[in-house]
């Protein structure tokens, strides 16, 4: 088994992350196992930007492969906001973040009809080995902002994120782990990254 460290103390990707690495040769080490682990500050203009500097400072200073992801929302209507900043568009921390940003976004979606609601979340995923050699992948998931929040097994934007395609109807919140790893835009970039972490063992 290979260690590899996710960079994250975001407690719903930690789960999301070790569902989808069951059964591959690799074993998550978390920042709670990393003593000292230094706050990374995301300040990049682009999901990449954000995942390449956390992964990159980690490995460091860890002496592991780090893997990190930066992800948000895409409104269309908004135009595009609130990207990067999704975590953080209402400016508050903690427990209360979601609901803070769920209602900031509803605020400004007052009266858009649902033909304008369209939205995708976006996930960029960054693998660094300590000498800073280094890998990406992105993934995407396309749907719609609806009025009110369904569902309890997501978290951020989720209970409001109308899924387009196959889960059409249903929201991110409303699907079974197993059924959001398929097609998130979280699973689709860890479908591209699995291959690239054994790409990085072997160059």
């Amino acid at each position: 088994m290979v260690e590899v460290l996710v960079a994250t103390g975001n407690r719903h990707k930690l789960r999301e992350f070790r569902q989808m690495f069951e059964g591959t040769r690799y074993t998550l080490v978390t920042l709670a196992d990393i003593p000292g682990a230094p706050e990374v500050i995301e300040d990049g203009v682009t999901f990449r930007a954000n995942a390449d500097k956390k992964a990159r400072q980690l490995a460091l200073f860890s002496g592991r492969i780090a893997i990190a992801d930066d992800s948000g929302i895409e409104i269309d209507a908004l135009e595009g906001r609130p990207g990067v900043w999704s975590a953080r568009y209402a400016g508050v921390d903690g427990d209360g973040a979601d609901a803070a940003n769920n209602a900031r976004m509803l605020q400004e979606l007052a009266g858009v009809p649902d033909e304008r609601r369209t939205a995708r979340y976006r996930c960029s995923l960054a693998v660094v080995r300590p000498d800073g050699v280094a890998r990406y992948a992105d993934g995407a998931c396309e749907g719609r902002i609806g009025h009110a929040p369904r569902g309890d097994n997501g978290f951020g934007y989720d209970p409001y994120f109308l899924v387009a395609g196959a889960f059409g109807g249903r929201t991110m919140a409303e699907l079974q782990p197993a059924e959001k790893n398929a097609i998130s835009h979280r699973g689709e970039a860890l479908k591209g990254l699995l291959p690239l972490l054994d790409d990085i063992l072997s160059t």
